[in-house]
């Protein structure tokens, strides 16, 4: 099948992909244009150019979808289908039109649930027990339209940002090849159950120790490998990357309860959080151990309330 594909990072690579493997015809690319990133802030190519580029496709970067020099490539390419993942840009309602068989989009939740732009980081958040991949009809409002295919998968109780989103990625490629497939009849979704997944905000990944660990668990979980749960410790700011909510004795929220080769120990507004993986400015992610064997952190000590 011919197909117009657009999307930007790894998840949107794992689909690209597919397509590719399944012999689909992909007669254009669609990638956001490069952005700077890392220390030295240079310009690097999202994960679906450099898919692109390594398969000699064609490609284009436009800054919109309603630029006339997109479109008229969008219609030159003469797709029976557009496939959007983790693209970035809106579709324009003349695109979304164009192809005979519409414009599928992969989309990391059960939806209605977790419409938007961060539906992993949402879910771990909010301490779901399942999410999953829709594949569906897209439409001009965000994440409104139809279902064609929809798979959950349980949420583990060690599962990270890093680790659900590569399970979904995986999946929504396969559900994808399955919908193209089959073309399942669309299934009108329930807009009186949806959810917003709002983009995550810097102020969110400051750890306020005074809610229950668990919650504080959950998101040291959700913000890991990017961009990190953070706090202070005498005056340090540090990034805490893995850690787990434990039953304890009461103590002043962000007080270090115990430190030593089995971890930090730091109390929360309930129970306690047992950090065995952290980060200062400027360093490298370290197991607890070896981050007190180059920074000292004594029992009473304080973790500050941070609010980003």
């Amino acid at each position: 099948m011919k197909l117009v594909f657009a999307g930007t990072p790894e998840f949107a690579a794992v689909s690209l992909q597919a397509l590719l493997q399944a012999r689909h015809e992909v007669t254009l690319v669609l990638t956001r244009p490069d952005r700077p990133s890392g220390r030295g802030l240079k310009s690097q190519p999202s994960a679906v150019k450099r898919m692109a580029l390594a398969r000699d496709l064609p490609l284009l970067q436009p800054a919109s979808l309603r630029d006339a020099e997109a479109a008229e490539a969008i219609a030159a390419a003469a797709p029976e289908a557009f496939i959007v993942a983790a693209y970035g840009l809106m579709v324009p309602p003349t695109l979304l039109r164009l192809p005979p068989r519409g414009c599928l989009n992969v989309h990391a939740s059960l939806l209605p649930r977790w419409r938007g732009a961060a539906p992993i980081q949402r879910a771990l958040l909010a301490g779901d027990a399942l999410t999953g991949v829709s594949i569906m009809q897209m439409e001009e409002t965000l994440d409104t339209g139809p279902v064609l295919l929809q798979r959950s998968v349980p949420i583990a109780a060690d599962d990270t940002g890093g680790t659900l989103h590569d399970k979904l990625a995986r999946l929504g490629a396969r559900l994808l090849i399955e919908a193209l497939a089959t073309a399942p009849e669309p299934r009108p979704q329930n807009h009186a159950e949806a959810t917003y997944a709002a983009r995550i905000e810097k102020r969110e990944t400051g750890i306020d120790w005074r809610r229950p660990a668990a919650e504080i668990e959950r998101q040291v979980r959700a913000f890991h490998p990017a961009p990190g749960a953070q706090s202070m410790i005498e005056g340090t700011a540090v990034k805490i990357w893995r850690a787990r909510a434990e039953p304890a004795r009461q103590g002043e929220p962000g007080s270090v309860l115990a430190a030593g080769t089995d971890g930090i120990v730091v109390a929360c507004g309930v129970d306690a959080l047992r950090v065995t993986e952290l980060q200062r400015a400027g360093g490298k992610p370290l197991p607890a151990p070896a981050f007190l064997s180059g920074f000292s952190v004594a029992r009473g000590a304080r973790f500050g309330v941070n609010h980003g």
